[in-house]
């Protein structure tokens, strides 16, 4: 029999260890299904409490198994070789041995920490690091590093490979974020294992693992703290559903279920928007002068309310004038609580009530003083009528956010709203009502096209949904806003929803039968736990939505102060502070870039330098041979990226051009999947194989972030960088407004 190579004899060894593993979590899988078993055999007990012990049980046993059969690919991915000769394995959840011995530890557990942090300085007893690659159940590389070569172990221990994180940095980029547990580094698992209290605030540059961190903080502080966060709810925040759905897979793999992700245009329940306003407006609508219009539009009366109220009571004419009903609207609303602080939805009845005290006013005074009940029995005379009725659900009518976003659609409503301070100004009033009356009017015509109605109030009241409206990311924090000004709808006035229809209908057995993860984004009032990916770009607007969603949380915000798209930063970083309240800050700070080549890296640092002259870059690790290229033609830069690459290839262009070059390239991208066009926003947090980036000079001109928003696009890239542009491509010689360096949100 041949001898193997040591290679090969290696790679066999882990083999045996890893069936060992499987064959454990193919039986801890089986008591997890007997367990299930016997939560549907405590439903035959025919009371109320074997129910509800086969719902608990059950529900328990899907978690467990949904756990189990997330971790099939690549469960063990470590090993440890110490120099005490112990040999330690870490997995993506632990398993232990019919005698309870562990077989592999948990990445997240403390004891796995050391995996992350050894370093040939502080080697933590660690003679040798490997990282094993699996396809499934079978092992197809080893990657080691040797941590401490002049230990006596070293010399009888086999080192392969170059090392797990030059490996990773060289594969495939995918259509989904691949998980990186096993190549963080040093400096990112100290920001992962950072406390859970407090706010942990992270800076990195583009391809320093800012999002890796942000995710595997998450799987960390679901693992250590589950009764905290899993019932308080984790919440992950996105810059858009491109990125979200980029890394949604992630976190199974890290072994949770239970973290909603959401991207900027789903903060608000029932409203999903991925269309983004040009730079000036979203800078408008994102701005905290829009506060005191939203507020002064909630208190103001609706377009075409009635402007006179008019009855008789006993042969006496009771008239009330607009003037009259004005200020029996501001009594309701209370001018005492400015700011929105009595929400309109919830003060009908009290609105009812100051109406009927002013009509009562009207009436005469010997009639008001005939008798003590004569004022009771004129309230509830009052009250029996319908026309009454009619006036008040007229004068006063129930509005969800939507609604009231369309009555500002009318340029003169809205410039009536500006107020005596001029908020906005003409310019501005006239951009807000036309994106506004623009987004009604395309939705209305896409749902005549389909052939579909606008959903009824009882699916959009409570919640702010928009119905067919195609509001902008930008116009959800104002929904938001609106939502919380006006107040929810009573129940008892929503239309009743069928309970035979298919939304209604829940299996006999139990919910969980189905996923239990599907509950995870069910909306929540706050969360105990919010992390928030690419937070330098968030408006105030955003930030006060998430403010509300984590007045009781402790924060994670990770972001980068040089890739900052808000032309306000100082604002921004107020709402941020505003937002995570008194807590403890800890900072960490990301240096090294993994993304990028040395190459591409060094052309897009140059125009950071350029936004940016006294900030700290990261530093590239790695060199490809492979500078960037320019061309002047969008055809050729795209097929000499699919030829260079086997991964996935990113067009990037302006928001204005998107439309234009995603339909050129159409024809191309059905031939090649891995092809695709996004815009500069939606590139935020994303990496590709190849970059094509079209046009900078017009990326840069398009944002109020000038080069900045160039730097980001031109730093998605990990292996090849292509910029089509009419001539030579070179840094502008005027910088954007400073930014305060040194937390994520600039």
């Amino acid at each position: 029999m041949p001898q193997l190579d040591p290679a090969t004899a290696e790679m066999e060894r882990e083999q045996q260890h890893v069936d060992r593993v499987y064959e454990r979590l193919e039986a801890t899988r089986a008591r997890a299904k007997a367990y299930e078993a016997e939560g549907h055999r405590r439903a035959q007990f025919g009371h109320e409490g074997g129910l509800v012990e086969r719902d608990s049980i059950v529900y328990q046993a899907a978690v467990w198994l949904q756990r189990l059969d997330a971790e099939e690919e690549g469960l063990v991915f470590g090993r440890l070789d110490f120099e005490d000769r112990e040999v330690q394995y870490i997995g993506r959840l632990g398993v232990r041995d019919e005698e309870y011995e562990p077989l592999t530890v948990d990445w997240r557990a403390p004891a796995a920490a050391v995996f992350y942090q050894a370093t040939p300085v502080d080697r933590r007893g660690v003679v040798r690091r490997r990282t094993i690659k699996s396809s499934g159940r079978l092992v197809t590389r080893l990657d080691d590093d040797l941590l401490a070569p002049d230990s006596p172990l070293a010399d009888e221990l086999t080192v392969i490979g170059d090392g797990a994180l030059m490996a990773a940095l060289t594969r495939k980029r995918g259509s989904v974020m691949h998980d990186i547990v096993a190549t963080i580094q040093r400096e990112q698992d100290l920001a992962v294992r950072s406390p859970g209290d407090g706010a942990t605030l992270i800076t990195g540059g583009p391809g320093t693992g800012k999002t890796a961190v942000a995710l595997h903080r998450a799987a960390y502080l679901l693992f250590n703290e589950r009764r905290r966060f899993e019932s308080g709810g984790v919440l992950i925040v996105g810059p858009s559903r491109v990125f979200t759905a980029y890394v949604e897979q992630v976190l199974p793999s890290l072994g949770e279920h239970t973290a909603a992700l959401r991207s900027l245009g789903e903060l608000l329940d029932g409203v999903h928007s991925s269309r983004h306003d040009p730079a000036a407006l979203a800078a408008i609508k994102g701005s905290l002068a829009m506060l005191p219009v939203l507020e002064r539009a909630v208190r103001a009366a609706p377009p075409g309310v009635p402007e006179a109220f008019r009855t008789t009571y006993q042969g006496n004419v009771v008239h009330l004038d607009r003037r009259a009903l004005d200020r029996v609207r501001s009594i309701a609303l209370g001018r005492a609580h400015p700011g929105g602080g009595v929400q309109p939805n919830v003060q009908r009845a009290h609105a009812a009530t100051a109406l009927l005290e002013a009509a009562w006013e009207r009436l005469p005074r010997e009639l008001r003083d005939r008798r003590r009940t004569e004022r009771a029995h004129f309230d509830r005379d009052m009250r029996d009528r319908t026309e009454f009725d009619d006036f008040i659900e007229r004068w006063w009518p129930y509005r969800t956010p939507a609604e009231l976003l369309r009555e500002l659609a009318d340029e003169q409503v809205l410039g009536a709203l500006a107020g005596p301070q001029q908020d906005l100004t003409a310019e501005q009033v006239r951009a807000l009502a036309g994106s506004w009356s623009a987004a009604t009017q395309q939705a209305r015509e896409a749902s005549v096209r389909s052939g579909q109605s606008r959903p009824s109030r009882s699916s959009r009241a409570s919640t702010g949904e928009s119905g067919f409206d195609d509001w902008s990311v930008e116009d959800v924090p104002l929904l938001a806003e609106l939502d919380l000004l006006l107040g929810p709808v009573p129940y008892d006035e929503r239309e009743a929803e069928d309970p035979f229809s298919d939304s209604a209908v829940l299996e006999v057995s139990s919910w969980v039968d189905r996923n239990p993860a599907a509950r995870r984004d069910a909306s929540r009032e706050s969360y105990a736990h919010i992390i928030v990916d690419e937070g330098q770009d968030l408006s105030p607007m955003q930030w006060r939505v998430l403010g509300r969603l984590g007045r009781r949380a402790s924060w994670t915000v990770v972001g980068d102060p040089v890739q900052s798209a808000w032309p306000d930063p100082e604002e921004s970083r107020l709402a941020m502070e505003l937002a995570l309240g008194d807590q403890r800050r800890y900072r960490h700070e990301l240096r090294t870039n993994y993304r990028n080549s040395a190459e591409i890296y060094e052309y897009a640092a140059r125009f950071a330098k350029q936004a940016m002259p006294h900030v700290e870059l990261p530093e590239a690790v790695r060199k490809t041979g492979f500078p960037p290229e320019e061309f002047t033609d969008l055809d050729e830069a795209v097929r000499a990226a699919l030829e260079s690459v086997e991964g996935t290839v990113g067009v990037i262009t302006t928001l204005a051009a998107f439309d234009g070059i995603r339909d050129g390239l159409a024809e191309l991208a059905a031939a090649e999947p891995r092809l695709v066009v996004l815009t500069d926003l939606d590139a935020k947090g994303l990496e590709y194989d190849a970059a094509v980036v079209l046009d900078p000079d017009a990326i840069a001109a398009e944002s109020p972030a000038g080069l900045r928003t160039l730097y980001v696009a031109l730093t998605r890239a990990t292996q090849r960088l292509y910029v089509v542009a009419p001539g030579p491509v070179s840094p502008g010689p005027v910088a954007p407004g400073p930014v305060a360096v040194g937390d994520p949100v600039a």
